[in-house]
């Protein structure tokens, strides 16, 4: 089942210029449970068309289809609807609220969904990223790595059908983006989410079973990896 449909997007944005189309006629799907990563260049329009195809941002022309819902008819409450409800996000430089801690953070995504034991999943799940015994304490607290390890609990709190993770390791040592990476992907197949990879990294790319390569806003590779 394809969990992920990108039709013919294009993204042009308005500059002092004139019009500056950062994504051309881009078209991909994505099964659920698979694991993908889009490589390219600074600029290549990788961010941009991760940030579509969740649905935070909306293309001047195409289509893209997230666990069957069509994103670019809806308004931006709807769309902030579908991200609560099917998508998991992790971000290059953490994004985790300043004004709560380790524990509140995690339990976001479960009380915005309404549902039970937001405490109790979040503190399984920050045992599980190794930070159990740091849920009280504030971001400014924590170290980069423990910070991006509190943003993979938060974003394994709601149970995501996917999971979009752009530069996951990007400002973090080799050591500790080692560690990050291995969680990631561990997380991701115990809960059997699809993972969509924005990277540089192309030794983090290999991990997943496909890869995109952009240049100039559009897909110049399509390439599916074998596994050992």
């Amino acid at each position: 089942m394809s969990i992920l449909r990108v039709e013919n997007l294009t993204k042009t944005y308005q500059s002092g210029n004139g019009p500056l189309t950062v994504l051309h006629d881009v078209s991909f799907d994505i099964q659920a449970g698979d694991t993908f990563a889009i490589v390219g260049p600074s600029g290549s329009g990788k961010t941009t068309l991760l940030g579509l195809c969740a649905g935070l941002d909306r293309a001047t022309s195409g289509s893209v289809f997230l666990n069957d819902i069509r994103l670019d008819n809806l308004g931006e409450d709807q769309r902030a609807a579908v991200r609560n409800q099917h998508v998991g996000f992790i971000f290059q430089n953490f994004q985790l609220l300043p004004t709560l801690t380790a524990l509140e953070n995690v339990m976001v995504p479960i009380e915005l969904q309404g549902k039970k034991g937001a405490e109790k999943t979040a503190r399984e799940l920050l045992e599980r990223v190794g930070l159990g015994q740091r849920g009280h304490h504030y971001p400014t607290q924590l170290s980069g790595g423990e910070q991006q390890r509190v943003s993979l609990a938060r974003a394994f709190a709601n149970r995501p059908k996917i999971l979009f993770a752009d530069e996951p390791t990007g400002n973090l040592d080799t050591d500790t983006g080692d560690t990050v990476q291995n969680l990631l992907f561990d997380l991701n197949r115990e809960a059997g989410t699809t993972l969509v990879l924005v990277t540089h990294d192309l030794d983090l790319a290999q991990r997943t079973q496909r890869i995109i390569r952009m240049r100039g806003g559009a897909v110049v590779a399509d390439q599916k990896i074998l596994s050992d």
